[in-house]
């Protein structure tokens, strides 16, 4: 049942307005949703129709291709959602451990964040790094598919409040200090040291079309590989294994199956969850 109109959805119709409305962000923008999971992609993109007070799809399309501003609405919508900082403490804590025994003994360690859910993800692994006193010597790629929110991304600040919220999650991953030691406040917003900052390199890449662009100590990826299909999956755990040096480390959203893509080339970190070494 339609939430606005208060007619029943034709299934078929509904996933033929989908794949319009993906094909038109693809021809006329060049943004590639078309092999993310379908389940996904259907539920924010009827969210997004809700809350523009849309009846369907086919008006979202209309509006993607004639209103100025709408397509990149609806590639915020798709995107991986920013992150908090220290939002997933448990997370943090084992991606402490698992980069700093693997990075200290490289001289000059690179990092890849793959579709990074925005400066809460890309700050919060190098307050981590600091801390191990690896930061200085090593280089952070975050990557995104949209020029728009990489641009935002690189001149984003947050809410300084949001640092005394963070302080607990900061705590639980291991951090002994004050979160807030690691940020200058100007006017209640809080953006990162300069010292930090400038260790990160803010790119745009495409995970489903482009090859792979350097060779990587570490590629951590836990908040993107949800949304994408079967297919465009295992597209990207090979272009993970063909970017991740011989011994380097990949985090990612759940344990590999058998089945995985380079699989058989990783061994795990820990007994559980999915922290990986790769081993040949």
């Amino acid at each position: 049942m339609n939430a606005l109109t208060g007619v029943p959805v034709d299934t078929g119709l509904a996933e033929l307005e989908i794949e319009l409305l993906l094909e038109a962000l693809y021809q006329r923008f060049g943004f590639d949703y078309r092999s993310h999971e379908r389940a996904i992609l259907r539920r924010r993109l009827q969210d997004l129709a809700r809350l523009h007070a849309l009846p369907n799809l086919t008006r979202l399309q209309e509006q993607v291709l004639h209103a100025p501003g709408a397509a990149l609405g609806v590639v915020r919508a798709l995107a991986v959602q920013p992150a908090a900082l220290f939002d997933r403490p448990d997370w943090a804590r084992r991606q402490r451990s698992a980069l700093a025994d693997s990075l200290r003994p490289t001289a000059l360690p690179k990092v890849w964040l793959p579709e990074v859910a925005g400066v809460g993800e890309a700050w919060t692994l190098a307050v981590l790094l600091a801390e191990e006193k690896l930061y200085g010597r090593t280089e952070v790629f975050a990557t995104l598919s949209s020029d728009e929110l990489l641009f935002e991304a690189r001149e984003a600040t947050l809410p300084a409040t949001m640092l005394v919220e963070a302080q607990r999650g900061y705590e639980a991953s291991g951090g002994t200090g004050r979160l807030a030691d690691y940020f200058e406040v100007s006017d209640g917003r809080a953006r990162l040291l300069p010292r930090l900052r400038e260790r990160i390199t803010w790119l745009q890449y495409c995970l489903v079309t482009d090859g792979s662009f350097n060779e990587f100590h570490a590629i951590v990826c836990c908040r993107a590989l949800p949304d994408f299909g079967p297919v465009l999956r295992q597209r990207v755990l090979r272009l993970f294994r063909d970017s991740l040096a011989l011994f380097g480390v990949l985090g990612i959203d759940r344990e590999l199956a058998p089945g995985d893509a380079g699989a058989a080339d990783y061994q795990p970190l820990f007994e559980d969850g999915a922290w990986y070494k790769r081993v040949r």
